[in-house]
């Protein structure tokens, strides 16, 4: 029997598979408020990035204001309820019969391995990265150096899975193929002209992408 091309299958956390841009944006604004910031969410989604220091700097804060805006947008978060992305659960199950699965993020450990246990997912992911645990943000490549290191994977048998131009970046600088899902993303144009190895519009086009791309 032919082995699958792709034995190991890397997400992104937010917006991927957690359903996470309201609250995030909504903690966004809520920052900008308390901070007397004038932006609202047209410009947030123009400059939007997860890694949130490149909006700090679109946005002219400075540096040692940086700590005083990731505790407000913390407490703005903390508001909102967040759930998975229409079909994430049923997605993570299939796949994990299949292929190895890791979590690559630049959310924070706290929150996200909060949110992962949360779900009952712990055990379908063989490693997850969280972006306090690297020195530099996405789209360095680091992040998924040390998932493929933990998993013992090669780049070349692995995909990553984003909504973010900096997704496809960090994937393309690492050496893995780079999936892009539009329907997930607040950039979707910039995510196009990224130009990812594959686009999906949602997440349950995953398995059959991944089913094609083995052959």
């Amino acid at each position: 029997m032919r082995q699958p091309r792709f034995r190991t299958v890397l997400f992104d956390w937010d917006g991927t598979l957690l359903d996470s841009y309201h609250a995030d944006s909504q903690a966004y604004l809520y920052m900008f408020r308390v901070l007397g910031i004038s932006w609202g969410l047209e410009e947030l989604e123009r400059h939007y990035s997860p890694n949130w220091h490149n909006i700090y700097r679109a946005v002219g804060l400075p540096k040692e204001r940086w700590a005083e805006a990731d505790q407000l947008w913390r407490a703005g978060y903390r508001e909102h309820r967040t759930v998975l992305q229409r079909g994430a659960n049923q997605v993570l199950h299939r796949l994990a019969a299949k292929y190895q699965l890791g979590l690559v993020t630049s959310g924070s450990t706290v929150r996200v391995r909060r949110q992962v246990h949360a779900f009952g997912f712990e055990r379908l992911f063989a490693a997850q990265v969280f972006g306090d645990e690297v020195p530099r943000r996405k789209p360095h490549p680091a992040a998924i150096w040390l998932a493929l290191s933990r998993l013992g994977a090669a780049p070349q048998s692995a995909v990553y899975v984003g909504d973010a131009p900096e997704d496809v970046m960090m994937a393309r600088r690492a050496g893995v193929m780079a999936v892009g899902v539009t329907g997930h993303s607040p950039v979707p144009e910039r995510l196009r002209r990224s130009r990812p190895d594959a686009l999906i519009d949602r997440i349950t086009a995953l398995p059959s992408l991944l089913a094609k791309l083995g052959g």
